[in-house]
Parts: structure tokens; sequence; C-alpha cells
């Protein structure tokens, strides 16, 4: 490695827990599906009417999420019918609010159609907008993430 390489060069990133997470997350219809959850959207022919998924791709997409345990299916039955199941957040799921925030706010931000954004998130208690903060462990905001820098972490390993 040249002395003017980037110092993560020598590390590994097998183990890499952005990339394990994007093995879940990272088809294009998953944040989708996690979207209309996080919205009370709970029943598949629900999310497949209101989002045009096909039905084979939100079978796959649910399905995945359950296997991962971000989603949990529970049974219900309408009168005369067979029990069915709708879909639920696990804490793992919840866990995932900052991040559909944040795409959300980057969409927003960048894709918005000139009326704006079509949906919003507010704080249930008082009705201001909630977005993503990034802060340190010591509480400070940071706004320029310039001044965020990838180092190894303890389940690093060199390459």
């Amino acid at each position: 490695m040249s002395s003017t390489a980037p110092e993560s060069l020598g590390w590994s990133v097998e183990s890499c827990t952005i990339g394990r997470a994007m093995e879940i997350l990272g088809e294009r219809w998953t944040i989708v599906v996690l979207r209309e959850v996080f919205a009370g959207i709970r029943r598949f022919d629900d999310m497949r009417v209101r989002t045009n998924i096909p039905r084979q791709v939100l079978t796959n997409r649910l399905g995945t999420l359950v296997d991962s345990g971000v989603l949990r299916r529970v049974p219900y039955q309408e009168p005369g019918t067979r029990v069915r199941h709708e879909y639920r957040l696990t804490q793992k799921g919840f866990d995932l609010y900052p991040v559909l925030i944040a795409v959300a706010e980057w969409g927003d931000r960048y894709l918005a159609d000139p009326e704006g954004p079509p949906l919003v998130y507010e704080h249930r208690d008082c009705g201001a907008g909630v977005h993503a903060v990034v802060r340190c462990e010591d509480g400070h905001e940071i706004g320029d993430f310039r001044q965020v820098l990838p180092k190894p972490g303890p389940g690093a390993r060199r390459r």
C-alpha cells in the first residue's frame, strides 16, 4: 500500500455491518414496504393496492423482513374468511425509523415535486416535524458530515 493510499484500504470489509444490513434492506421495494408498515398499512392486499408492488415481489420482501426479524406476522380473520396475516414491526423494525426518516429527508430535498413531499413526519405529542440528526456520543450535533471520520472498530480485521 502506497503512502498516499487511504488507511481504510488496510482493513477488511468482509464483516461490514452496512453490507449485512443492505442484504436485508437493499432491494428497492423493501424500504417502500417499510414505509407502508410505518404508516399503519399492515395487510398484504392493502400494501399491494397502495404501492402497485407485484404480488410475488411483495411476498418475497415481506418474507425477507419477517425472516430477518424486522417484521412479525400476526394472524387475523374477517368474518366468513380464512385466517390471514398482517405485518407488524418488531423492535428491530422500529429501530429502522431514523433510517426511513433520513431517506425521506434526502428524497424531499432532492427529488420532491415542486409542491413538496407527499408525506411528512410529525412528533405525535406536539405536531412538530421530525428530522434525522447525527450526534456524537458526547452530544455534539454534527451538521458538516466531513467532520465524521470512519475508523476501524473492535470487530475490524486487517486485510
